[in-house]
């Protein structure tokens, strides 16, 4: 049976850039709705780098705050370090650590009212909305710990980034068409930290930290994990049908051959060091995979196939 092998402390992990799919699926589903709805010029398509680069500034603050929030939280612990060693080895200050967090959330402001000089206040409300939700996650509030975890990345990151995009580049506050292509998406994002609750099971119980899997059990974690995993796949599809996102959209469908292996790893995961360990990346690498290809498959229906 493998093994999990600790990752290496130090600040790259405590950012987590691979998790960043986060921050850039959500935004290229309001950035490409809003492209088809408005056009882009030269300053609209500066504006689109900037909403990515503060997309993934608010993902790497939420990351540095989780880990210093869990640190003090006692979640974190020598005992199992394979996941965030930084703190509780010692690699890292866990001030140093705290305020690059926040440094974070503060350059996403500036970048914010950039933001509003462009479009206008309405985006205000997006961008309170994401920096609580990022800085209260595991500090402040902490609503993780109260089960709230999963329910805000999916109205956050899942919903109200991508309309937060479309509102910045000129598209309005709201789209129906942007909420209806966030939704499967939402799902897959929600799925990660999902299978990282579940991950964390026992770990987070030992804590007393009740994150929305604690409360059920480590099955049932499992089963919420599953169908937010699966979920995505038949709401494109009504999708489709309906005709609200373009049939080249399907090319997500590809993915199914990640859910496979996606689930036959969480079948082993109750009693398999390394396949409970597995839950997350398998899930990151469906995520990053989905949304670029719903992305590539809009563009083709809506932008390729209508001028051949």
């Amino acid at each position: 049976m493998p093994s999990v092998k600790p990752v290496k402390a130090g600040w790259w992990n405590a950012l987590r850039p691979w998790t960043l799919h986060g921050a850039v699926v959500p935004v290229l589903i309001g950035g490409v709705v809003a492209y088809g709805d408005v056009g882009f010029d030269a300053l609209s398509w500066v504006m689109f780098v900037l909403i990515l680069v503060a997309g993934c500034l608010i993902q790497s603050a939420s990351n540095l705050l989780n880990t210093y929030g869990d640190f003090k939280a006692g979640t974190d612990t020598v005992e199992n370090e394979t996941r965030s060693p930084e703190l509780v080895t010692g690699v890292l200050d866990p001030h140093y650590v705290k305020m690059a967090g926040i440094a974070c959330l503060g350059a996403t402001c500036l970048l914010g009212l950039i933001f509003i000089w462009y479009s206008g206040w309405e985006i205000l409300v997006y961008g309170i909305l994401g920096v609580l939700g990022a800085g209260m996650y595991t500090t402040g509030l902490s609503y993780k710990y109260h089960g709230l975890g999963q329910p805000s990345v999916f109205l956050m990151m899942g919903i109200l980034m991508p309309l937060g995009t479309y509102c910045v580049l000129g598209g309005g506050w709201f789209s129906w068409e942007v909420l209806w292509l966030s939704i499967p998406n939402a799902f897959l994002i929600t799925a990660v930290l999902c299978g990282n609750e579940t991950r964390d099971y026992e770990e987070d119980r030992k804590a007393g930290v009740r994150t929305l899997c604690s409360h059920f059990s480590r099955d049932g974690a499992l089963r919420l994990y599953l169908f937010m995993t699966s979920i995505a796949y038949p709401i494109l599809l009504v999708l489709i049908a309906a005709g609200i996102a373009p049939w080249p959209c399907a090319l997500a469908f590809l993915c199914l051959w990640d859910m496979r292996i996606l689930w036959h790893n969480a079948k082993m995961s109750a009693g398999d060091a390394h396949a409970n360990f597995m839950l997350v990346p398998l899930c990151f690498r469906m995520n990053w995979h989905f949304g670029v290809l719903l992305v590539v498959g809009y563009i083709i229906g809506e932008f390729i196939i209508p001028v051949i």
